[in-house]
């Protein structure tokens, strides 16, 4: 296991939740349709970066430079991996990177509609679980996972992990949609933002179901219980950031132009949404990895190629 690759992939993930984070500040900002240009801005590949351009074009050069990154994995996983289904994988995410990139202009072209801006944050936070995974995946830790003491009951808590993963989705399609439902100078609509608080509490649960059920079966395993903590620490915070953006959300609509504490706030909760997503995407592919272990070491067979 090439641990250069590994700590590529890795620097790869980190800069896709840079381009979250990114993407989170021209929505706040209201700055999407700073050009009605794309690729370009203004007519231009470097445009004068001053206002709203500065975050809209900003994220368009992010975008660019994670595209480059994605191109280098995927060629450099075809090299130096043995293991196919990463190599397809690592095809896959240069796939998602392209067709967010498409996205992306398409929103502009279209003047910003709903679905297609609400599609291209839900395709970030998916290119955003494939890079995760590419990352864990070139890891020595992921190949060197061997089945632990309380790894007997491995399913339901496969099944558990699974499901934090698809509520947690869920969640940020429903914020996302939020998001790119109503600019600063309007009230959210109210259904979605009942929705979106209803699906914080059902998060919430599940992912505390679990946290718990992971550490109570592995406690002493660092290997599953580190992730399971960090999750449910990030969570907090994150409930916390999104009882912060409600508020000052509410009051947007009252000021001038979009203010920087709601900016901050709001872009500080969509990239803990972020964190919680990855963290749990960390938690999950462990758990398949030890429990898969412990079944084949109770069947007499030998560890699986991971």
């Amino acid at each position: 296991m090439s641990k250069a690759l590994h700590r590529f992939a890795l620097f790869v993930a980190c800069a896709t939740f840079f381009l979250i984070i990114a993407g989170a500040n021209v929505t706040s900002r209201d700055a999407g349709l700073s050009t009605s240009d794309w690729p370009k801005s203004n007519g231009q590949w470097f445009p004068k970066m001053v206002g709203n351009l500065f975050w809209e074009h900003g994220h368009r050069m992010v975008a660019t430079a994670v595209g480059v990154l994605t191109i280098l994995l995927a060629v450099l996983i075809q090299f130096q991996e043995r293991r196919a289904w990463v190599k397809r994988l690592a095809w896959g995410a240069l796939g998602a990177v392209i067709a967010q990139g498409l996205l992306g202009g398409l929103t502009v072209k279209l003047s910003l509609p709903l679905i297609v801006s609400a599609a291209h944050a839900t395709l970030a936070q998916l290119f955003f679980l494939i890079t995760v995974s590419l990352a864990v995946f070139t890891s020595r830790s992921w190949t060197e996972a061997e089945p632990g003491p309380g790894t007997a009951e491995g399913p339901p808590l496969r099944a558990m992990c699974v499901l934090s993963l698809a509520v947690i989705l869920t969640q940020l399609v429903l914020g996302a949609t939020l998001r790119h439902s109503a600019t600063w100078d309007h009230d959210l609509p109210v259904p979605l933002l009942v929705a979106h608080i209803c699906g914080a509490a059902v998060v919430t649960l599940v992912m505390a179901t679990t946290v718990g059920f992971v550490l109570l079966r592995h406690r002493g395993e660092t290997y599953l219980a580190r992730p399971a903590m960090i999750a449910a620490s990030v969570l907090v915070v994150q409930l916390a950031l999104g009882l912060a953006a409600y508020i000052t959300r509410m009051r947007s609509p009252y000021d001038p132009q979009p203010l920087n504490p709601m900016i901050a706030v709001t872009v500080a909760h969509v990239a803990g949404g972020a964190l919680v997503f990855a963290a749990t995407i960390v938690l999950t592919l462990r758990v398949f990895s030890v429990t898969r272990a412990a079944e084949g070491y109770r069947r007499g067979l030998p560890l699986p190629v991971r």
